[in-house]
Order: structure tokens, then C-alpha cells, then sequence
């Protein structure tokens, strides 16, 4: 059987920047409040005209661009996002048109924070399966859109981003991805979600001004589940890889909260020098997260070729998902 390997990444994040300080401005806070509690110091805000399908897009053509393939070698195009441009058409057929990847199916994933990472546990097992040759893995999300900036809570958490990831058959031994470990616990649903827009609470002058089409989250509930299952998560895909901590390289975990990847780091014995972290830079962009900061672990040196990296994220509803990869470019 074929394995899949990444063979390119792109990455994309608009230019306009939302500071702690700005947000001082806007709502009850101040920059050492933010810091100290999350990590987060600025991210980046999509202009009005921008959606996710823009940012998908973006990505995907640094992506390709980089690989020197054209779109219409592409098998299959995952857009993992909780932002659609719209319920539907698919952001995916959005992003597929736009590429003119004709040959090319697909659709969306929304496991929120975790849907990259299902989308590369997706997108391996297509090519492991012999019916794909080129599977595009794309994490996109413009948060600032369902984001109420009257709420503290919330507002400072998130940014906009998207990153792609390029997966191909190879049969070098050893080569691409290793195991995966995917959970869903769906009694955490209440704890982080959006209450209105879909078949429960149809959109409503009500519902509007109830301010219901935004982020509502129980801090605390999320916080604990995830410092928890990031650990549980890891340790399990590292024993189903065969693997022990030591051996992985490099940590690239979900960017919700500085705390959150520390005691992750802490707990599986992981020096901050296997660690990325840039939630500093971006905030939390969801989707974005995972290819984002595989980027800067690229071009920091931290991450190459023949090393095992492992993603592990946690998300709304709850999600779970682990990925590890031996890394191939």
C-alpha cells in the first residue's frame, strides 16, 4: 500500500493587525490582562470583503505554487473550517473553482479547532486507500466575523488565517504519516459553540438581538477538558505509533492558550525548544492553526526532513485529534 507524505505547505494571513492595545479601546481589558492569561499580544483581522474561501484560496496557491503542481492534478480538496463563506455551496467548491482544480472533489470539516487535523487523518487515509494520488488539506477560518467585541471573554482569543497542506503517495519506507488518534465527546457541547443561525435557532430578529450569532464559551470547562485530552491525545498516538515521547522532534499544538500548550509540553516531558508556540503573533485562527505554525517551525529550523512531528489539537463540541507524521520536505 501507498503512504501519504506532505509534500508542500502554504500559508496565508491578511495584513490588517488587532493589537491588545487596540482592543482597550474597544472593550473592558488592557494588554497585561490579555497576556497573562492567554499569550496572545496581536492577530490578524480580515478587511470586510475578505472570506474564508479567499483565504483558503490564498493559501492553496502558495501551497501549489511552492510544489510547482498544477490544480488540476488535485484528487480531492478538504476545506476544514467552522466559517463557511456561506451554509452552502461548500467552501470547498468555492476554492476548488477558483483554483481551477478540475479534476478535483471534495468538501468541508468542521470539528472546529480539531479540523485540520481530521482533515489530514481524511486526506492520508484516501491516498493509503490507492484511489488518490494528491489530496489538498486546507484550514481556513475567519473568527473576527462571528466574534462579539462587547465580550472580553471571547473577542481577544481569536484571529484570522488559513494555511494548506499538499499530501501525496509515496513508497519511500518510513516516509509521511504514522498514526492518528481522533475523539469526538459531544457532552462538552454547551461549553464552546455559536447558539443561533443553524435548524435549532433559525436567524430571527430575536435571535439577533439576543447577540446569538457570535462565540459564547465556558472558559473554565474548556480550559481544563483541553489542558486534559492534549495530553491524553498525545500519549495515545505516540503508543499507537510505536513511538515514545522522546522520539518526537518537534510539538505543534493546537494555539488556544499559552497555558494550555505548556502544561501539554510539561506533561510529556518536551523541552519549549520541541514547542511551537505563536500564539503570540496570531491568536487562535482555529482551522489556521496547525499549518501556521508548522510554518514558522519550517523556517526556524526546528522541523526537518526525517523528523516525527506530532499535531495534537482540541476544539469545540468537543473535538480531539492527534496526527503524527515523519516529516518530507
Amino acid at each position: 500500500m501507498p503512504n501519504a507524505k506532505i509534500s508542500s505547505f502554504g500559508c496565508y494571513v491578511p495584513p490588517g493587525v488587532l493589537t491588545n492595545q487596540d482592543l482597550e479601546k474597544m472593550v473592558d481589558t488592557n494588554d497585561e490582562w490579555i497576556l497573562s492569561r492567554t499569550g496572545i499580544r496581536t492577530r490578524h483581522i480580515a478587511a470586510p470583503e475578505m472570506a474564508s474561501s479567499d483565504l483558503a484560496y490564498e493559501a492553496a496557491r502558495i501551497c501549489l505554487e511552492k510544489r510547482g503542481l498544477d490544480p488540476k492534478a488535485l484528487d480531492a480538496i478538504l476545506v476544514s473550517t467552522v466559517t463557511p463563506d456561506m451554509f452552502f455551496p461548500s467552501t470547498a467548491c468555492l476554492v476548488q473553482n477558483r483554483l481551477g482544480a478540475t479534476g478535483a472533489w471534495g468538501f468541508d470539516i468542521s470539528a472546529a479547532c480539531s479540523s485540520f487535523v481530521y482533515g489530514l487523518t481524511v486526506g492520508a487515509n484516501l491516498i493509503r486507500g490507492g484511489t488518490h494520488q494528491r489530496v489538498l488539506v486546507i484550514g481556513a477560518d475567519t473568527m473576527s466575523r462571528i466574534l462579539d467585541y462587547t465580550d472580553r471573554s471571547t473577542c481577544i482569543l481569536f484571529g484570522d488565517g488559513a494555511g494548506a497542506f499538499l499530501l501525496e503517495a509515496t513508497d519511500e519506507p518510513g516516509d509521511g504519516y504514522v498514526a492518528f488518534h481522533n475523539e469526538i465527546d459531544g457532552s462538552g457541547g454547551e461549553s464552546l459553540k455559536m447558539p443561533a443561525g443553524g435548524s435549532r435557532l433559525p436567524s430571527s430578529r430575536e435571535t439577533v438581538d439576543q447577540r446569538l450569532h457570535y462565540v459564547k464559551q465556558e472558559g473554565q470547562a474548556v480550559f481544563k477538558y483541553a489542558v486534559r485530552k492534549m495530553e491524553e491525545a498525545s500519549l495515545a498516538v505516540i503508543e499507537k505509533a510505536g513511538l515514545q515521547p522522546s522520539d518526537i522532534k518537534v510539538l505543534i499544538p493546537h494555539q488556544a492558550n499559552m497555558r494550555i500548550i505548556k502544561a501539554t509540553a510539561e506533561r510529556l516531558g518536551l523541552g519549549e525548544d520541541r514547542v511551537i508556540i505563536n500564539i503570540d503573533k496570531y491568536g487562535n485562527t482555529t482551522a489556521g492553526t496547525i499549518p501556521l505554525a508548522t510554518r514558522d517551525a519550517v523556517e526556524q529550523g526546528k522541523l526537518q526532513k526525517g523528523d516525527y512531528v506530532l499535531f495534537v489539537t482540541v476544539g469545540a463540541g468537543f473535538t480531539v485529534g492527534a496526527n503524527i507524521w515523519r516529516w518530507s520536505i
